[in-house]
């Protein structure tokens, strides 16, 4: 809060408690420049539920101690932590590839929740809060979460899934969309090399780079029940 402001709050709280009136020219002088000093960090008020004279008013109401500044400053911080401790960072707008940009609007996005002209982000699974616009519009561009550049580069650490997405880019069906009826791998997870010793007994689940035959004559079956017949 301005200088205005705070003397605003000085005649509110001496209207609540004379206690706190100073007469003398000088005092009053100097008791606006200490209260200005500790609370110009301090907002008058905020958008979102912060008001400095409800601070002063319940401080007066239930102390029989005269008000001073730290009785402002320490509800102020306490409502600064609810509203992070609350808050859930968004996906910034901005290109992830520049890691200023990124990092500017993800402070800018807090000091504006601690400083109460906006409200805390909460998890969008939990409240269905649309997507960015901007978001969406960067993911058609890129056409995936993750882009290639980076795929490429996690291929060797997941070839289960690097052989999938080359055999679906060239046109193959999904194997990992239908069940195995091999090696019983559900739908989504990679067929798995199933060793069986003399006796009968498991040595070994290894997770398969491709999938078994019969399973992807199984996708092939089913993608072609769903593709709709050919006009005559």
């Amino acid at each position: 809060m301005d200088r205005r402001e705070t003397a605003a709050l000085l005649a509110y709280i001496g209207r609540l408690d004379p206690r706190t009136i100073r007469t003398d020219q000088g005092e009053a002088g100097d008791q606006l420049a200490q209260w200005h000093e500790l609370l110009g960090n301090v907002p008058m008020a905020t958008p979102h539920g912060w008001d400095a004279r409800i601070a002063a008013r319940q401080h007066i109401r239930v102390s029989p101690y005269p008000i001073v500044p730290a009785d402002i400053g320490r509800p102020w911080e306490s409502y600064r932590r609810d509203r992070l401790h609350r808050h859930t960072d968004p996906t910034p707008s901005a290109d992830p590839d520049d890691q200023a940009a990124w990092t500017a609007e993800l402070v800018g996005n807090r000091h504006a929740v601690a400083a109460g002209t906006a409200q805390p982000g909460h998890y969008r699974q939990l409240e269905g809060r649309p997507v960015d616009p901007k978001l969406k519009a960067r993911l058609r561009a890129i056409g995936s979460c993750i882009p290639q550049e980076a795929r490429a580069a996690l291929a060797p650490y997941r070839p289960a899934r690097a052989a999938r997405e080359a055999a679906v880019a060239q046109g193959a069906p999904d194997a990992l969309s239908v069940p195995c009826q091999w090696c019983e791998a559900r739908v989504g997870e990679p067929c798995r090399r199933r060793r069986i010793d003399l006796n009968g007994a498991a040595r070994g689940n290894v997770p398969r780079v491709t999938p078994h035959p019969g399973r992807l004559d199984l996708a092939a079956r089913q993608a072609q029940q769903v593709r709709p017949p050919a006009m005559v």
